[in-house]
């Protein structure tokens, strides 16, 4: 499970742009914690704490409790707006939690036992269609990664949602469709071999076509 981190933040006072502006000068983050149907509340994190949990890797799908005069709040990071520029964080968004509460979240996919994988061992790549999942979850178990166990896979297999054992407290936020997560593909080495034999195949029956063909004209002009 994805560790629990934890933020301080000072309340907004003002709002708009240019009281924006002048929080980012101060070294601050302008923020906002919403939803669990509660009023908003507009705060400012401090840049440097932010920048740190951002660089965790998993600060979107960890559980974040935002510490406001004392008082914590269980939330999960929505979104955060970066510079185009400098790619410094902006402004971030953070949903409320309510107990109990399910969350959606993409988590990484790993492949694990790639060498039991026949496949694989043949010199076949493993072709990623989806490099994470997108699951509902628990808030409260929100896995750090999904393994995925590629022991057996030939050459042509394919890996699909219903192959996957999910943890407990998670299901796939796509319900419509069993999709492509991976598959084993041929080496460019062995698929250019194939071209070529089928190539030279085609070449072979060209060549008795042709023979067939003088010998079907050779025999005519003797009558």
């Amino acid at each position: 499970m994805s560790d629990q981190l934890t933020i301080s933040a000072e309340p907004r006072e003002r709002a708009g742009k240019g009281a924006s502006r002048a929080l980012r000068r101060e070294g601050r983050v302008p923020a906002v914690i919403y939803g669990d149907k509660k009023e908003a509340v507009a705060i400012h994190v401090e840049a440097r704490e932010l920048n740190k949990l951002l660089g965790t890797g998993h600060f979107m799908n960890s559980l974040v409790q935002v510490e406001v005069n004392g008082k914590k709040t269980r939330t999960l990071p929505k979104d955060v707006a970066f510079d185009p520029v400098s790619d410094r964080p902006l402004h971030v968004d953070f949903f409320r939690l309510a107990k109990g509460a399910k969350v959606q979240v993409n988590i990484p996919v790993v492949f694990i036992n790639e060498e039991e994988s026949p496949g694989l061992k043949r010199g076949g790549v493993m072709n990623v269609v989806r490099h994470e999942l997108d699951l509902m979850c628990d808030a409260d178990h929100i896995p750090d990664q999904i393994e995925i166990d590629v022991t057996g896979l030939e050459i042509g297999d394919s890996i699909h949602i219903s192959h996957v054992t999910l943890p407990d407290g998670a299901e796939s936020a796509i319900t419509d469709r069993d999709f492509t997560i991976a598959g084993v593909a041929a080496p460019s080495a062995l698929k250019s071999s194939d071209d070529e034999a089928e190539e030279g195949e085609g070449e072979e029956g060209e060549e008795g076509a042709e023979g067939e063909s003088a010998e079907g004209e050779e025999g005519g002009s003797d009558d």
